[in-house]
């Protein structure tokens, strides 16, 4: 009996150690350029030009076998999720930006060894930045900055983050 006890405390300690060593990545983008034609509408499509960026997205992170795609419950987040969700055939989960702290521990739990996008808004990414246990990699992101790539690496309470950029530029 104390053998059996002591083989499932050694496989539990095993178990948790093997989970500790994987590591999450996470991609963080804000949605691509809205069309701005129709001022009263809070829930516009992408412009030409965030249609564009949104098929950059897709040739930036194709290779990368994204197991899951997370957006803000707008027409625009989604559809910058959209080009690199129907090459991989996965469907985009919307999640509510006010409770990115529940997203981030819900990942953390339940997707290490996995590769996430998130798609949220200039008020949003740095925060979910944040709840990931990170600091801003940039003090703000403007209305008219669209190109920025936040790339996080987790491991148990570390947190790596990269900025890059991709598509075209967007500030002039």
């Amino acid at each position: 009996m104390k053998k059996l006890l002591l083989l499932f405390v050694l496989a539990f300690g095993l178990q948790q150690m093997l989970h500790a060593q994987k590591t999450l990545k996470v991609w963080i983008v804000r949605h691509a350029e809205k069309d701005t034609t129709d001022k009263k509408d809070r829930d516009p499509d992408l412009s030409s030009a965030g249609a564009e960026r949104a098929e950059a997205l897709k040739k930036e992170l194709k290779g990368q076998r994204i197991d899951s795609i997370f957006s803000t419950d707008y027409k625009r987040t989604k559809l910058t999720g959209f080009p690199l969700a129907d090459i991989t055939g996965i469907s985009i989960k919307t999640y509510n930006p006010a409770m990115a702290k529940d997203l981030v521990k819900s990942l953390k739990e339940n997707a290490l060894g996995k590769k996430i996008l998130i798609i949220g808004h200039s008020n949003t990414v740095l925060e979910m930045i944040e709840a990931f246990g990170a600091k801003r990699p940039v003090p703000s992101i403007a209305d008219d900055e669209y190109d920025y790539l936040f790339s996080l690496t987790v491991k148990g309470d570390k947190v790596d983050v990269k900025t890059n950029k991709y598509g075209l530029k967007s500030r002039p």
